[in-house]
């Protein structure tokens, strides 16, 4: 039930970012000025919604009607089992909590540009995928021998540079910074504002995603990313060291997928598709990080 739980959360994930950003504009053409426009009429009146959101939107709302049940399905088995699934009942507690957070966010944010719900919907979500999957870890080690040790101080780095990573993301999106670094060598954090890290600024509706003032929030992203990629690559070399090398391969592939995603972005001037495959990726590394947090040092469940 965890496994699928995490399945249908992916889902979710994925349809909740392509409605918010095909709403901003990403895949429209031709080009930046076609998505300044895009975001500028969302919520006119009489605005015909992009191809593909309507569907989406269905299909969002009935993916998180299924999750919820599910969720409560597994919160009433888990306490009805008393000590024996204690563990998994704090688990599902916890997804359930997220699960009404976000219903309640999605419900007053509605179609809302501003960065805090944007940031609200993303961090919920990635947590919501990342909780299922170390739910589905622990319940699968029910009746096993213990192995859970002390997770490595790198293993916490690595979680908290996640997080942070994935806040900075978002905020780049909300903000429509994705192309105020064109390139690795031409980015001034200069001509940046501070106020894109403010997640309460609403952002000005024709704004370009080359604007300069983005340039800030964009380098902070991308250092953070640099600096999670170096501790990923010291717990792969300790997970090598150690034998499991399924792990320090997803460690090893993950960031850099997520590097190549992120340059490709910038280069082909953010096509929906990639930003969709980043934002996957990213969802991934967090479970895994989680999911190793459960599983210290033997981490059989992800072998």
């Amino acid at each position: 039930m965890a496994w699928l739980c995490a399945a249908l959360v992916l889902v979710i994930v994925g349809l909740s970012a392509f409605i918010r950003l095909s709403q901003s504009g990403l895949g429209c053409e031709p080009g930046p000025q076609c998505r300044a426009g895009s975001v500028q009429a969302v919520g006119d009146a009489g605005q015909e919604p992009r191809a593909g959101v309507p569907a989406a939107r269905l299909g969002h709302r009935v993916v998180a009607s299924a999750t919820l049940l599910l969720v409560l399905a597994m919160t009433g088995l888990a306490l009805a089992s008393g000590a024996a699934l204690r563990s998994e009942a704090r688990l599902a507690l916890a997804l359930l909590g997220l699960a009404l957070f976000l219903a309640v966010l999605g419900r007053w944010g509605g179609q809302s540009r501003l960065p805090a719900v944007t940031l609200g919907n993303l961090l919920g979500g990635f947590a919501m995928f990342a909780l299922s999957v170390r739910l589905a870890l622990t319940a699968g080690r029910t009746g096993a021998t213990d192995v859970q040790g002390a997770p490595t101080p790198w293993l916490g780095v690595a979680t908290a540079l996640a997080w942070v990573q994935v806040a900075l993301g978002g905020l780049v999106s909300a903000g429509q910074a994705g192309l105020s670094c064109p390139a690795l060598g031409a980015c001034d954090w200069r001509t940046g504002s501070w106020q894109a890290l403010n997640p309460w600024a609403l952002p000005a509706a024709d704004l370009l995603p080359t604007h300069a003032a983005g340039s800030v929030v964009h380098l902070l992203h991308r250092w953070s990313g640099l600096a999670l990629a170096l501790v990923l690559a010291r717990l792969a070399w300790q997970a090598w060291r150690q034998g499991r090398r399924a792990v320090a391969a997803w460690l090893f592939a993950l960031p850099l997928l997520l590097v190549a995603l992120g340059l490709a972005q910038v280069w082909l001037q953010l096509p929906l598709a990639l930003v969709l495959a980043h934002n996957a990726a990213s969802a991934l590394l967090l479970a895994v990080l989680l999911g190793m947090g459960r599983l210290q040092p033997g981490l059989a469940g992800l072998r």
